[in-house]
């Protein structure tokens, strides 16, 4: 239930033709991987931007924050931090010597909206499926970000595969199995693609992720930067299974919450397998507009690096629910309030690269 505050609106639009190239599905076979399967690494986006983080002290618990969050990774699996060159020196003096720094600059860290989404075929060939990021529907600056992708994909050599859409991977949940779950406030929206109906947009998720199913519910439009990420809030752990945070007392005059449960209501009646946790009861950020989401984890390589929120009993529920639908994995639970106040998580900081 992301809910930054909305940001002054910039940046490109159409960069380097991408956005005016006409649809064109993935090549036959590629696929996303399903986040738990193997990785070769995790990329994450260093946050500078002075227009998005007016305040240098909060900036710095941030960057603090987002280093944190690298140095635990760095320990299970191969880290690189994107950054502008000239802001390696400071980057540095935070990350582990096990983080890497590539010079593609960035504004700000939500690696899996504006980062490349990789794809894989059954050849092992890796590539790039590229869906625009347009800062939200132009609610953020995004000059860099929305060159992330491509600039990723011309470091490494990928082929960039064009969809016809703009979004962000936060805005979709997939299975690595063929199965994907979205809410329409992300994606059937003028900001983001004007003129698409829904099941236009969903050919194009579908071919975009290598699926061949998709569950929509309806969302929460124009309350929240995202219009309503739905990985804050549901997650696949295997093929039909999720795990879902929810209030124990859902408020029915939140939108959010109403939101929630019609998605877990949707969900159950397409007959996946839910498991419900709670949302923290005390937590050490009371802002009613704090994301405190224990959905918005990140499986890497042998871990699940989660968030708590300083509620004894719920932080111990849910370290609990990950070890059970990902055993034999460390489950490493981290303070992230920055990244709660700001209306997102680990998952959103975090983009995997399948290894093939």
């Amino acid at each position: 239930m992301k809910r930054r505050e909305l940001l002054v609106a910039g940046g490109a639009i159409g960069i380097m033709g991408i956005t005016k190239q006409s649809f064109a599905a993935p090549a036959s076979g590629y696929y996303v991987p399903a986040e738990e399967s193997r990785h070769h690494r995790t990329f994450m986006q260093w946050p500078n931007n002075r227009d998005v983080y007016p305040e240098s002290a909060f900036l710095n618990i941030v960057q603090d924050t987002i280093s944190d969050i690298a140095n635990t990774i760095s320990a299970f699996e191969p880290v690189v931090m994107l950054a502008a060159a000239d802001h390696h020196k400071q980057a540095r003096r935070k990350l582990s010597s096990k983080v890497e720094l590539w010079d593609i600059p960035t504004e700000d860290l939500w690696c899996r909206d504006s980062g490349p989404i990789f794809v894989v075929n059954n050849d092992g060939q890796l590539a790039i499926s590229h869906i625009q990021f347009n800062g939200w529907g132009q609610k953020q600056v995004h000059t860099n970000d929305a060159l992330i992708a491509p600039r990723v994909a011309d470091r490494l050599g990928l082929q960039l595969l064009p969809t016809g859409l703009k979004g962000e991977a936060g805005g979709v949940e997939q299975d690595g199995h063929g199965l994907i779950i979205a809410h329409e406030s992300s994606w059937v929206n003028d900001n983001r693609n004007p003129g698409l109906s829904r099941d236009q947009v969903e050919a194009r998720l579908l071919a975009a992720y290598g699926a061949d199913r998709m569950i929509w519910s309806e969302g929460v439009w124009g309350e929240d930067i995202t219009d309503y990420h739905i990985d804050s809030l549901a997650r696949f752990t295997g093929p039909g299974r999720i795990l879902m945070n929810l209030p124990d007392a859902p408020d029915m005059n939140d939108p959010f919450h109403v939101a929630a449960l019609d998605t877990h209501d949707r969900l159950k009646a397409q007959g996946m397998q839910i498991e419900v946790i709670p949302e923290p009861h005390t937590r050490r950020v009371r802002d009613l507009d704090f994301v405190a989401s224990y959905a918005n984890y990140y499986v890497c390589n042998g871990a699940v690096i989660a968030a708590q929120f300083g509620d004894r009993e719920t932080d111990q529920i849910a370290s609990d629910a990950l070890a059970r639908h990902f055993p034999g994995r460390e489950i490493v639970s981290l303070k992230v309030d920055a990244l709660g106040e700001l209306g997102g998580g680990i998952h959103c900081a975090t983009q995997q690269m399948p290894a093939v």
